[in-house]
């Protein structure tokens, strides 16, 4: 396990990282939700397995019939305190496609912060600086500040990147550090 140094009042701690999830090991995927544009009369499809190596798999069609043109996958958790983090680290696996990495700070927030990423293709391992993570609502950016990375309780990938198309996005593992 990797550990992360701080240096506080002149004096260095270590500070483990922070799993949030890690799909070989969290067997049980039951609290992963897919929420569609179908929440608002869309026609994406979402789906989420685990595939036989014990990563999710997040595949599905994004449609842009009936004003629709996302799709979600959510994890909400008990709150956690990660102001000692900086980083959201994510192993995955996507299809070439832009993707959403999006949190909130409570569970009843109308918005949530944002940060967009690429994927190659390839397995890699994409680095998102919490506090450049930025507030939005149903695709509009809001004039309110952006993470303060102090309190977490939801984390999701989205896509929507304007148009109809397939998607799949394998994860591995979610850790702060």
């Amino acid at each position: 396990m990797k550990l992360a140094s701080i240096l506080l009042f002149g004096s260095f701690f270590f500070l483990e990282e922070m799993i949030l999830f890690d799909f070989q090991k969290d067997k049980n995927i039951s609290q992963w939700v897919v929420v569609d544009d179908s929440v608002m009369g869309g026609r994406s499809k979402g789906n989420l397995e685990r595939t036989a190596e014990g990563h999710a798999l997040y595949y599905g069609k994004v449609s842009l019939e009936n004003n629709g043109g996302f799709s979600s996958l959510r994890y909400r958790f008990d709150q956690k305190n990660v102001e000692a983090y900086t980083t959201a680290s994510i192993h995955l696996k996507g299809d070439g496609k832009r993707y959403q990495f999006r949190v909130k700070s409570d569970q009843s927030d109308y918005h949530s912060y944002i940060y967009y990423f690429e994927t190659t293709g390839d397995w890699e391992t994409i680095e998102i600086p919490l506090k450049e993570m930025k507030p939005s609502f149903r695709g509009r950016a809001l004039d309110i500040p952006d993470y303060e990375g102090q309190i977490l309780e939801e984390l999701a990938f989205l896509i929507a990147n304007y148009k109809a198309e397939s998607f799949q996005l394998e994860i591995d593992r979610i850790i702060l550090k």
